[in-house]
């Protein structure tokens, strides 16, 4: 079994006994919609009422005329019997919805019309109303199921291009391996333009990688000794070694992929407004059939005509907008989600993140990288404190040492040639500089050697430590030669991402187990009022409950470490980071960057969507408010009955619309 297999395994079993998808599957409802639209076609060519409303007249041939019928039978058996099964199951369930709505007009659509056919009784067959009516249902219930497993199934696809074997590197050179076989730990080379094929991080060597397909970023992201890669990305132009730390299941890209299976499961709130409606729908073409059926039969009308306008009813009050005003935005929406690097396990969070008043940020890991950094360097030349500091430390695997390499890099500044290393146990490391001996580390160091610190070193050194950022100096045997200030390093996007939030009227906040001044010293670098410091983890959830004491919608935003009640909580739980962290089962909605400015796209995604959802449902309801009446015949008094074909035209147009107003979304910025 190929390594991609484990992926492409999903469950994809009911949940619901009356689930109207039940056994379905997109291929199934795209292969019954193609064949009914090209079986409609021809139907609606021969059909006479078409001919009539469009003024031609269809080619003539012995059995032409029984076309429409013949063609109306097979896409009634083979395209609407899928409707029909569902709608038993929700009848049986006691829960009518789209799908007895759709049974009820396309199975009256089907009698009436044999009837007809069959001479047995007068009238206008429906047999173009009955092949349209299943053939746009078909599409709306694909385009729904396709929109759910939009995003699995392009990560499906991603999986399957993982490469089946990898570079082992071993003492006597590299081998090829199944990566199936990969073990943690074991050692990867990653060549130029090869795919990523496990999580893993790099031991050696430098490159930039493409994670635009798990991210949304499209800027290729600089890797380096000791940062993480991640299954499914592409490699740059450098070469990579890396150690695997997580195979098969475990990795970022199966875990994301379990995340949007989640979503098959989950509804939005308007879609199942858009049920309802289709229930109450159902309720109200029954009362309108029967009021028909006595009034017509009351005004001394023919049996005949007053079970024209019955059926009529029937079959005009089946809303063929409504079954594509939700869908067609949902695909659009997953799709632009998607792109922006959004992964919804619940579109009902999605839908509600619109409404959000207060936006709760965990601080490690989420506004900060939650690695150690340099934020300030104090000397009189800081290139050159830098460089003999990043000189000493350069071998060493200490985090805070890892901070001051990685500063050095950062600022293009070469570390100095050391020599004769040693650790110094608790208090720093030493080492020689060309003949010099140099020292650094924190106070301790500083009390071994008797030095002073001067007033510049002494104020900024008293600010650091109320702002909860470690100090480390540099110094030879008699001078002190200026200090490093380091701490949990704040993301180079995150102040843009709290100008947006807040420019967009949302209320932000900070939560941290970190000490107050780290807490206040964060907040006031990002322009953030409200911060809570020393939380523990399973305190942070009480936080966000008191946000909520007075009414306010709260989105908590955190790295889905230990951050489970407080995702839970909040009214939209937000998990940053998949990419390195996907085991998060309480977020309803999964940023796979690191990124806290997908937190802004995520709710003006969710405001565009709602808007584009209730415009839809405005339009496709519109459509049975009026032709319903209309239909049953309550401007008769004035000499106006609709005809069924009206009815088709103000259907179409109606289903027209709504098509081309979920279009419009594609359009919407998010950032």
């Amino acid at each position: 079994m190929n390594n991609h297999e484990n992926h492409q395994h999903m469950d994809h079993s009911d949940h619901s006994s009356h689930d109207k998808h039940a056994g379905h599957n997109p291929n199934m409802f795209k292969q019954k919609f193609w064949l009914s639209l090209f079986l409609t076609l021809p139907l609606l060519y021969f059909s006479q009422t078409i001919q009539d409303l469009l003024r031609y007249d269809a080619l003539s041939f012995t059995g032409s005329a029984y076309i429409p019928a013949v063609l109306g039978v097979i896409i009634f058996f083979y395209g609407g019997l899928v409707f029909l099964k569902s709608a038993k199951a929700e009848i049986k369930s006691r829960q009518p919805g789209m799908m007895t709505l759709i049974s009820l007009a396309i199975s009256v659509a089907f009698i009436y019309s044999s009837l007809i056919t069959l001479n047995i009784i007068d009238g206008m067959d429906f047999w173009w109303e009955l092949a349209t009516l299943v053939t746009i249902m078909l599409l709306g219930h694909w385009l729904e199921m396709a929109s759910i497993m939009n995003a699995q199934g392009a990560l499906s696809e991603l999986a399957k291009l993982l490469p089946d074997e990898a570079e082992i590197v071993t003492n006597s050179g590299t081998r090829k391996l199944a990566v199936s076989e990969l073990k943690v730990d074991d050692k990867v080379l990653i060549r130029p333009g090869s795919q990523i094929p496990v999580d893993g991080v790099v031991v050696k060597g430098d490159s930039k990688v493409n994670e635009s397909m798990l991210t949304g970023e499209s800027k290729p992201v600089d890797k380096s000794k000791g940062d993480e890669l991640v299954a499914g990305t592409v490699n740059g132009s450098g070469s990579l070694t890396m150690k695997v730390t997580k195979t098969g299941d475990d990795t970022a890209l199966a875990g994301i992929m379990k995340l949007v299976s989640d979503a098959q499961n989950s509804k939005s709130k308007t879609q199942i407004l858009a049920d309802r409606a289709a229930a109450y729908l159902f309720y109200i073409a029954l009362l309108a059939a029967l009021a028909t059926a006595i009034g017509w039969s009351l005004a001394g009308e023919s049996g005949g005509y007053t079970l024209e306008r019955v059926v009529a009813v029937l079959i005009i009050a089946c809303p063929h907008a409504l079954g594509l005003a939700i869908p067609l935005v949902t695909a659009i929406s997953t799709s632009k989600a998607a792109n922006a690097g959004v992964l919804v396990r619940e579109r009902s969070a999605l839908e509600l993140a619109r409404n959000v008043d207060v936006v709760l940020f965990d601080k490690t890991g989420t506004l900060t990288t939650g690695e150690q950094g340099v934020v300030k360097i104090v000397a009189d030349d800081e290139k050159e404190l830098l460089s003999i500091a990043a000189g000493i430390e350069d071998e060493s695997e200490h985090p805070i040492a890892k901070a001051v390499v990685a500063k050095a890099k950062d600022m293009k500044i070469k570390p100095k040639q050391a020599n004769d290393f040693s650790a110094l146990e608790g208090r720093g490391a030493k080492a020689k500089i060309g003949s010099k001996t140099y020292h650094i580390g924190g106070p301790q160091l500083l009390k071994e050697h008797k030095a002073t610190l001067s007033k510049e070193l002494q104020s900024a050194t008293k600010q650091a430590n109320s702002n909860g950022q470690t100090v480390i100096y540099v110094l030879t045997e008699k001078n002190i030669l200026g200090a490093l200030m380091i701490t949990d390093t704040i993301r180079s996007e995150s102040k843009d991402a709290i100008k947006s939030l807040q420019k967009s009227g949302k209320k932000v906040a900070i939560v941290t187990g970190d000490s107050e001044g780290v807490a206040q010293w964060v907040a006031k670098e990002l322009g953030i009022d409200e911060y809570h410091s020393e939380v523990l983890p399973e305190n942070k959830s009480d936080v966000v409950k008191k946000m909520q004491s007075d009414g306010s919608k709260v989105a908590f935003v955190g790295d889905g470490v230990n951050d489970a009640p407080a995702l839970t909580q909040a009214d939209v739980g937000i998990a940053i980071g998949a990419g390195t962290d996907v085991a998060i089962e309480s977020a309803g909605i999964v940023l796979a960057s690191s990124n806290p400015q997908g937190v802004s796209k995520i709710i003006n995604l969710s405001k565009a969507t709602y808007k584009k959802m209730q415009q839809n449902l405005v339009w496709a309801t519109g459509y049975n408010v009026v032709a319903i009446p209309l239909a049953a015949g309550v401007l008769a008094g004035v000499g106006f009955v609709m005809s069924p074909a009206l009815g088709a035209v103000l259907m179409s147009l109606s289903t027209i619309i709504v098509a081309l107003n979920a279009q419009l979304l594609r359009k919407v910025a998010l950032s």
